[in-house]
């Protein structure tokens, strides 16, 4: 049967024996009555440990959580200026505020999609922050992720890395989250490693920050009904553990599948208007999205030319954070270069997941050749 369409992401392609591995596994689970903590989720902190060779990997409620359990453990407080960048997930800009802190916008490079190094030192002699996220989406990271974290640590400016899109990539050889101060992940189900529900994690290689996110993380307690901080209601559930252990032992031939795809839309669609963005020689990507940059008056045809064929796609993201109507209330500063509104108008993510098929693949690039 010839294809007929093709979605922009499907959760619903697993490994042989996954699903039915999964029910047992929550089976046992239930009938042991370990439904918040046990050992599940610590076999499944040491398992992501060792995976991204980091020192202390700490699960969580969510992603968003994990963002702004980062910010509290290392000392981030009220008033405090933090940068962020003008590309990426509201929950980035968010995360500032609910901890008290005032976000300053920093745009990014128009051909890396993330922050260069030049930007993120003007940022700094100008605003003086406390903090800096540096985000790392579309599945790698900027070039010179680790010239700005040597600027940051020499400035006196702690480097959080939101990693929600970049689980197992690499720079130089090494993993970026493993690597960072302190990073942070989210386990949605759509990402690279999905959990079965809401679920996140930071990573770092500082004990004390390590020791105070997992104390915020379970309402500030330093004995069961002793607390030495205000801290949040964030653990993870046990059957997120479960399937995120699970998940980890097929990561790299998940990944494998998705830079398949990267890979074929990059080959097949050479010479259009529409390109694909790669990463630079020396980060190792994951596949999270497909990212193409097409002339932004180009763009809305396209997607027709997309939706008529069934063919998904997704524009991460529409709008630059310091254009969103929330923002204006609690920005302390901004720099603006344009670039950040221009490839919010300018990507389009075509379909990319574990497992989708060569006939798919084909699928989206003929639709995209037809409507050229």
């Amino acid at each position: 049967m010839s294809i007929q369409q093709v979605p922009f992401i499907t959760l619903n392609r697993f490994e042989p024996g996954f699903r039915d591995e999964f029910l047992a596994g929550v089976a046992s689970l239930f009938d042991k009555t370990q439904f918040v903590g046990g050992p599940i989720v610590a076999e499944m902190e040491g398992n992501l440990a060792t995976y991204t060779k980091s020192k202390h990997a700490i699960g969580c409620a969510n992603g968003t959580d994990a963002i702004q359990i980062a910010l509290r453990a290392v000392g981030v407080d009220k008033n405090d200026k933090v940068l962020v960048p003008d590309m990426t997930f509201w929950a980035t800009f968010e995360a500032v505020v609910n901890v008290g802190a005032n976000p300053v916008t920093v745009d990014v490079n128009r051909e890396a999609c993330h922050w260069d190094l030049a930007t993120f030192k003007k940022a700094v002699e100008q605003f003086k922050p406390k903090a800096a996220i540096m985000v790392h989406l579309y599945g790698w990271v900027t070039p010179e992720t680790l010239e700005i974290r040597k600027f940051a640590k020499d400035a006196g400016v702690v480097l959080i890395e939101d990693g929600a899109q970049c689980f197992g990539t690499e720079i130089d050889g090494q993993s970026v989250v493993g690597t960072a101060l302190i990073a942070t992940t989210s386990f949605y189900p759509a990402k690279v490693l999905g959990a079965s529900g809401d679920a996140g994690a930071i990573f770092t290689s500082n004990d004390e920050y390590a020791k105070n996110c997992r104390t915020l993380i379970n309402h500030g307690r330093t004995d069961h009904y002793s607390h030495g901080m205000i801290g949040w209601n964030s653990r993870i559930g046990a059957y997120e553990s479960l399937f995120l252990n699970m998940s980890l032992k097929h990561i790299d031939a998940r990944i494998k599948s998705r830079m398949n795809a990267v890979n074929f839309y990059e080959e097949a669609l050479k010479g259009l208007p529409f390109k694909p963005v790669r990463a630079t020689k020396n980060v190792k990507e994951n596949g999270y999205c497909a990212v193409g940059m097409i002339d932004p008056a180009l763009r809305p045809a396209l997607i027709e030319s997309l939706k008529k064929a069934n063919v998904g796609y997704g524009t991460i993201y529409p709008g630059a954070m310091s254009m969103q109507s929330g923002a204006p209330a609690y920005l302390a500063g901004k720099i603006d270069n344009g670039n950040a509104h221009y490839i919010s108008q300018a990507v389009l993510n075509l379909p990319c997941f574990a497992y989708i098929t060569t006939e798919e693949l084909q699928y989206v690039c003929d639709t995209v050749k037809k409507h050229f």
